[in-house]
């Protein structure tokens, strides 16, 4: 018997993740979305892999623009990831944001925990979405906690003991 899409997604959901928000640019249009998850895959060369749906407009801007950088949002950015979730409010995503432009075009988000920027190494289909490979280009880490998300809600790392 086949897994239905909301019981792979509640099963998901029962993984902690690091919230992040993915952006591209290409030429003077830029754009934006909130990701739960991405992969790296090599340290030599250093190469993280994003996943985005095939509709996703972000995901016409990496592959025109060669380019993307992943920022791996600070505890305090929740109200930021909720705007890059929302499909009702996407034309606003960028509005007020004073993003930075990095190495390679993409824009950074200003005060996320790690702004990772990628030059598009590769692309690969993958079911009803788009495995995007960037070779990491440059990294910047701040001093902060970062934004984690578990079973549909925002959550404070706690540590532990021992």
């Amino acid at each position: 018997m086949a897994v239905s899409p909301d019981e792979f997604k509640a099963s998901l959901g029962c993984r902690a993740t690091g919230v992040s928000i993915v952006t591209a640019r290409h030429g003077d249009v830029v754009h934006g979305m909130t990701v739960s998850d991405f992969a790296s895959v090599s340290l030599e060369p250093p190469l993280v892999l994003v996943s985005a749906a095939k509709t996703a407009r972000t995901l016409e801007l990496i592959e025109a623009g060669k380019c993307f950088s992943l920022n791996i949002l600070a505890a305090d950015q929740q109200d930021l990831s909720n705007l890059f979730a929302s499909k009702s409010k996407e034309s606003e995503r960028f509005a007020g944001l004073d993003t930075r432009e990095a190495v390679t075009g993409a824009p950074l988000i200003p005060g996320a925990k790690v702004n990772l920027d990628c030059a598009l190494a590769a692309t690969h289909e993958a079911g009803d979405h788009v495995l995007c490979i960037g070779q990491v280009e440059h990294v910047e880490i701040q001093d902060a906690e970062p934004l984690v998300y578990y079973q549909g809600r925002y959550r404070d790392l706690t540590p532990i003991d021992g």
